[in-house]
């Protein structure tokens, strides 16, 4: 008779163990006796097949993955096309930031140069209307007439006042250089020499043209003789 065998889950078919005089002669030598229906029905009453254990959700096979990563793709693909939305807006502003700004310095740069030319134009408007009314004066003195030339000295000399004052007026100074004082390199150019006794050496014998300061810069050096002492050749 069949034995009873206690199965596990997941446990595959086992053929139970017969005894010797259960076991069904099947050699086909021999004529076999009654319906080949009943010998079956009789081998397979001698087997005992096991019941399939239940099994849980977490041991049944999952569904594969992959429509999980064509969801995750997708994703990534939508928030893409975002990402590159939001990077092609910002261009188009950062874009028309720059028009703007170049379209700023374009206007800045022309208003430069305008203001730059009224400057300078306003300046030379200023130099000449200083210096007119020097030259009216000029044309006074030549239309005038002089009993000696002391007279006519002295009217230059107010004429020359006036243009020294005119150049204050557009800071421009004289330099304080005289005859006798000691020759500055940086405020004078030496034309020549000359000897002198009554100079010392080294000092400024004549001014052929005077030096001038504009805003306490040198604006012109001025061009001098200096005198030089020579000594006397020993016997």
């Amino acid at each position: 008779m069949p034995t009873d065998i206690p199965h596990q889950p997941g446990a595959r078919l086992v053929v139970p163990q017969v005894e010797a005089e259960d076991l069904v002669d099947l050699n086909l030598d021999e004529t076999l006796e009654g319906d080949l229906q009943a010998v079956a029905d009789e081998v397979a009453s001698g087997y005992r097949t096991q019941t399939v254990p239940e099994m849980g959700f977490s041991d049944m096979p999952q569904p594969s993955g992959e429509p999980e990563a064509r969801v995750d793709l997708e994703s990534a693909l939508v928030e893409a096309e975002h990402q590159m939305e939001d990077l092609l807006r910002r261009e188009a502003d950062l874009m028309d930031h720059q028009r703007r700004l170049a379209a700023d310095f374009n206007n800045f740069r022309n208003r430069a140069q305008r203001d730059i030319a009224l400057a300078v134009e306003q300046a030379e408007r200023k130099i000449l209307l200083e210096m007119l009314p020097v030259l009216d004066n000029f044309e006074r003195g030549l239309g005038a007439t002089y009993q000696d030339v002391e007279i006519f000295r002295a009217g230059i000399e107010l004429i020359r006042k006036q243009f020294l004052e005119a150049l204050r007026r557009l800071n421009v100074e004289q330099l304080p250089l005289q005859v006798g004082d000691p020759f500055d390199a940086l405020n004078a150019e030496a034309l020549t020499t000359f000897s002198d006794p009554s100079l010392p050496d080294g000092a400024v014998a004549a001014i052929y043209e005077q030096g001038f300061n504009l805003k306490g810069q040198l604006l012109r050096a001025a061009r001098v003789v200096v005198n030089r002492v020579q000594e006397p050749e020993r016997p």
